[in-house]
């Protein structure tokens, strides 16, 4: 037979296990939801340069428009960082909970090349960008076109954008906008 304080110390010990088991699951749940929750878009290092007023375009999916809106921000004075930094702001305007365009968390702009004496804008954005925009022909478009007038409003002699994807030409934003052609900066869109 075994003695009684013996079998109390096992089922003892049985339970201490079963409850740190339990709250090892609880810890990993919380752990998981932590790094759901959390932003993981690298940080980019802070601009230089004066603070100055630019005009950006946001594209508003519900009225199929362009926002104008006058923001102040530090920009580089070289014109291709300058360029660059425009097209994050539009990126983060996009990506704030409160924005009627949205863009995935992880879209970023990696570089803006500045070609033909600053007239062509090819901006190259990461996969994530393209991969999870939305669909649509309109969703597309405005993505496009508050880009393209975004640089051509800050931009002296930029008057066509083309985009690229992780340095790459594709046909398609997500499979409707035409990515083969260049857009005028000067696009005939509605803007509020």
């Amino acid at each position: 037979m075994i003695p009684r304080n013996l079998v109390i110390t096992i089922l003892l010990l049985v339970l201490a296990v079963a409850g740190m088991g339990l709250y090892g699951l609880h810890l990993r749940r919380q752990a998981l939801d932590l790094q759901q929750r959390s932003d993981t878009r690298p940080v980019a290092p802070p601009a230089t340069g004066p603070a100055e007023k630019v005009t950006i375009f946001v594209p508003d999916d519900e009225h199929g428009t362009l926002v104008r809106r006058e923001v102040s921000a530090n920009l580089p004075s070289e014109p291709s960082l300058k360029a660059r930094e425009l097209v994050r702001l539009i990126i983060v305007a996009c990506q704030e909970k409160t924005s009627k365009h949205p863009l995935a968390s992880a879209a970023e702009a990696k570089e803006v090349f500045l070609l033909n004496n600053n007239r062509t804008a090819v901006v190259d954005v990461n996969a994530a960008f393209a991969d999870q925009h939305r669909s649509g022909v309109l969703v597309e478009e405005l993505t496009l076109a508050s880009l393209a007038r975004t640089l051509g409003a800050n931009l002296n002699g930029t008057s066509e954008m083309k985009l690229i994807v992780d340095g790459h030409e594709r046909d398609t934003l997500a499979g409707h906008a035409d990515l083969t052609e260049t857009y005028s900066t000067n696009l005939d869109w509605h803007v509020e």
